[in-house]
């Protein structure tokens, strides 16, 4: 797949009411991390689909897009996580992007020559920052398959004097998983572990939603 270079823009952060409930849900990163073994999130290609054009709304909630009355269409999903280094200690200050495709499988791409129409009220891309826990969290939907792939999500991790960390979330449970090529690629069960995330209802976040926990190792 060919790789398109990831440019830093500026950022406008919305605050979820709803997920600043889900934190309150996750340990903190410190505690967690004492009880296993870290293993770095292994890099992943970013594919051919990183957006050649950004939405007008580039914030961490890619259900409602500023100015539309119409939401996306998919299971609404709740992904949160910590970006760690490999102590366990969280790494402030980080930048993570997310892209996937909507529902229809399109994606934000001049590229992509699918032939259903895209969802214009699915923001496509999403960018938030960690806090000095190394707290993130985005509200999209639940990935879907496409010609060739396994549902999931891309991601991008841009932290201070650290080199561009690019990965796939997948879904833990999917059939298509293990025909996967890139995640198949993947032959150690802690790499694969690393990047798998099991969604189960959204209990306290929002009815009807799902939500998962997906924690980013850093090298170094």
């Amino acid at each position: 797949m060919q790789d398109h270079s990831m440019p830093v823009s500026g950022r406008r952060e919305v605050l979820l009411g709803s997920l600043a409930i889900a934190s309150t849900l996750i340990l903190p990163a410190t505690v967690r991390a004492q009880s296993r073994t870290l293993v770095v999130t292994p890099a992943q290609t970013p594919g051919p689909f990183y957006p050649d054009q950004f939405p007008s709304d580039v914030d961490n909630d890619l259900v409602l897009l500023r100015g539309a009355e119409a939401r996306a269409e998919g299971t609404i999903t709740h992904v949160m996580g910590h970006v760690l280094d490999l102590r366990g200690q969280p790494v402030p200050g980080a930048q993570v992007e997310i892209w996937q495709c909507d529902a229809h499988g399109r994606y934000l791409h001049r590229a992509d020559r699918g032939t259903r129409p895209r969802d214009t009220a699915f923001q496509g891309y999403g960018r938030t920052t960690t806090g000095g826990d190394g707290a993130y969290r985005f509200r999209t939907i639940r990935p879907v398959a496409y010609p060739g792939r396994t549902p999931h999500i891309h991601f991008a991790v841009r932290a201070p004097d650290r080199p561009v960390l690019a990965t796939q979330m997948y879904v833990a449970g999917e059939p298509l998983n293990e025909r996967d090529g890139l995640y198949a690629s993947l032959r150690d069960p802690r790499q694969r572990a690393a990047v798998t995330v099991r969604l189960t209802e959204a209990s306290g976040i929002e009815n009807g939603a799902l939500a998962g926990t997906f924690d980013i190792v850093l090298a170094g």
